[in-house]
């Protein structure tokens, strides 16, 4: 594993979101002087929070897993968890909804699930699941070590036994076929591969070994952050700030001074230069702040996605923290979103509900709502669609989002929106994320583990490494919190486990 060479007393982080957070944190607990920098008026980065009228939006992330990572980020100054943030697990993880009008609880507890599979798909498919869930879990162990939560520095890395195990398994066949082998009713093959576009591919695109994602939300479950998801970014920073780090809110970084191969300092929006020993980059594209630095060659980006947040005064009785809310179509609506570049025809839609949890998040007698529907990135490289008007788009297309979440059973919520919050691609691009999609760079074959840009580039400086969700290991809540602790080994070295 390749390391910063040289002195590495001051570091300067970049991004005060889950990555950047993480990265700080290490380390500040390894004894580093650490300065962060963000140009947003707190931390959260991509998970950001609108409050208005009573009611607690959260805009980034809606699915909570894998507590420990953030447990292990704060552990690394000598905190814990628990007393910085309430987490409620929740025991049902989705509510999957089909579209023949059946419907199917996703529960935390294999035997409660396995009722509920039994009683809509019959006791073969349960018995089905529960040797799925035996073998998902056994999948992410393997994965985990080897794969995802290690600093890859080359292909070569990851010879050993454990990648002829995952081969023996399949893993790198497609995980479709992966999951088809292993249930006949159709409901539970959609419900175990739709995860492939947290990802950014389609699951007829996805190898298997991205089955392990399910093992995440339904086989290890989900939990619900007491205050939102940005209650995370906050007990994070907070933990920081009274370690000892420091913290600059609504300040932009002007460039990187350099001398040689090293960055000396940041050079602050306000003309202020913050000297540094080294650099911690988790923007989207650092390519366009770190000089020397060159983006991926022919990069694949990661379907983009509509996210209408909604403050409703309304009970909607009787729905789930989390609806996977599935339509009729199916392979057709991959190949609309990653082929054709256009919008889902039939769209399958993440909805959650987080008040039904949590009454911290509205007033009495409302709800909080967020619809997710994807949607092409503006790459048409990556399948997108750059002509696509989403400033002329977005009222129509929020039009049809209301009127399908009324006809799958949200009734009465046109009416009742209190508080409205709407992002589309063009708000994406608007923020610096690269081709316009807030899941960055997808996890196609030449953009996963080593073959995905590393924390600690070949090229530019020789003490800037980079976190965040375009960099090893990845997409999602879990990935970038990982990622900023592998960057911070390659500025304190590995920490033993």
């Amino acid at each position: 594993m390749r390391f910063v060479p040289g002195r590495t007393d001051r570091v300067v982080v970049v991004g005060a979101g889950l990555a950047g957070l993480s990265a700080a944190l290490r380390l500040r607990g390894a004894g580093r002087e650490v300065t962060v920098v963000e140009r947003g008026p707190g931390p959260g980065g991509r998970a950001g929070v609108v409050t208005d009228g009573g009611y607690t939006l959260d805009t980034g992330p809606s699915v909570f897993t894998a507590p420990e990572v953030v447990a292990d980020a704060l552990a690394a100054v000598g905190e814990r968890l628990e007393d910085r943030l309430e987490l409620v697990p929740l025991t049902t993880s989705y509510r999957a909804q089909f579209a023949d009008g059946s419907h199917l609880d996703v529960h935390a507890d294999p035997d409660a699930f396995a009722a509920e599979v039994e009683a809509l798909c019959g006791p073969a498919e349960a018995a089905a699941l529960r040797r799925y869930l035996t073998d998902l879990a056994d999948l992410y162990r393997l994965q985990v070590a080897t794969f995802i939560d290690r600093n890859l520095d080359s292909p070569l890395d990851l010879l050993g036994p454990q990648l002829w195990q995952l081969a023996r398994r399949g893993g790198f066949g497609r995980l479709s076929r992966h999951v088809e082998r292993r249930f006949a009713d159709d409901r539970l093959r959609r419900l175990f591969s739709f995860q492939a576009l947290y990802a950014g591919v389609s699951p007829y695109r996805a190898i298997a070994a991205y089955a392990v994602i399910a093992q995440l939300d339904i086989g290890a479950g989900v939990v619900h952050p007491v205050g939102g998801i940005g209650a995370v970014p906050r007990a994070m920073a907070g933990a920081a700030a009274d370690a000892g780090v420091d913290f600059r809110y609504g300040t932009a970084v002007d460039r990187l001074d350099m001398a040689g191969r090293r960055v000396t300092g940041v050079v602050l929006d306000d003309g202020e230069r913050l000297p540094a020993d080294a650099v911690v980059v988790t923007t989207d594209a650092p390519h366009t702040l770190v000089p020397g630095l060159r983006g991926p060659r022919r990069p694949t980006y990661s379907p983009s996605c509509v996210a209408l947040h909604l403050g409703v005064r309304a009970e909607l009785p009787g729905s789930a923290h989390h609806t996977i809310s599935f339509g009729a179509a199916w392979r057709q609506v991959f190949d609309e979103l990653t082929r054709d570049g256009r919008p889902m025809s039939d769209p399958s839609l993440l909805i959650s509900m987080p008040s039904v949890t949590d009454r911290s998040l509205a007033p009495d007698g409302g709800q909080v709502l967020s619809v997710v529907a994807p949607t092409p990135n503006l790459d048409p490289r990556s399948g997108g669609n750059p002509d696509l008007d989403w400033q002329a788009l977005a009222p129509r297309y929020r039009e049809e989002l209301l009127a399908t979440l009324e006809s799958r059973g949200f009734r009465g919520v046109s009416g009742a929106i209190e508080v409205e919050h709407l992002d589309t691609p063009l708000t994406w691009a608007r923020q610096g994320m690269a081709a316009g999609t807030p899941f960055a760079l997808a996890h196609t074959f030449g953009q996963t583990g080593p073959f995905r840009p590393p924390t600690l580039p070949r090229r530019g400086p020789e003490n800037v490494v980079l976190a965040g969700s375009s960099v090893q290991p990845g997409v999602g809540v879990p990935m970038v919190v990982m990622s900023g602790r592998l960057a911070a080994e390659r500025i304190t070295g590995a920490v033993p486990a």
